[in-house]
């Protein structure tokens, strides 16, 4: 049974993953899969991260940067790579495997840009195998998804 918003309460959000658990529940199952294929793939934990942060970045998503900066450090990621990240294009610091998807993961977050789509396509069929092109592509759709629960339930960044 759903609540009513009451008077006055107008600017209060709902945590959606709390007000429907199911489909939430359903969103990290389906990264566990994610996370599980991305490892099949041989794609580098440090790989998945970076892809986290990157469509956090674009997104705007403070609360998924912060867990997923958290787990970069876990992983050994570098103070100077997290820092440069926004600008990745214009570093040398990161791989051509890391550079193939960040490049995939930025063109699957922004689909209308049909330039950048291709180019990152192509880039990424340069460098990464089959399997780790469609485990970036799954990453980042999923990163957008849980970027979409956290930014419109406001969750805090403690």
């Amino acid at each position: 049974m759903s609540n009513s918003t009451s008077p006055g309460s107008a600017d209060r959000r709902i945590y959606i993953d709390k007000q429907s658990p199911k489909p939430y529940h359903a969103l990290v199952q389906t990264s566990e899969a994610v996370r599980a294929t991305a490892a099949e793939a041989d794609l580098d934990r440090t790989v998945v991260e970076l892809i986290n942060l990157r469509v956090s970045q674009i997104n705007g998503c403070a609360y998924c940067l912060d867990v997923h900066t958290r787990a970069a450090v876990r992983g050994g990621e570098s103070a100077q790579r997290l820092g440069v990240l926004a600008a990745w294009r214009d570093t040398e610091v990161f791989t051509a495997v890391e550079r193939a998807a960040l490049g995939l993961a930025e063109a699957t977050t922004e689909p209308s840009d049909g330039d950048l789509q291709e180019s990152a396509y192509a880039a990424a069929r340069g460098v990464l195998t089959d399997d780790q092109i469609s485990a970036v592509i799954w990453v980042a759709v999923t990163i957008n998804a849980f970027n979409r629960v956290s930014i419109l339930s406001k969750h805090p960044v403690r």
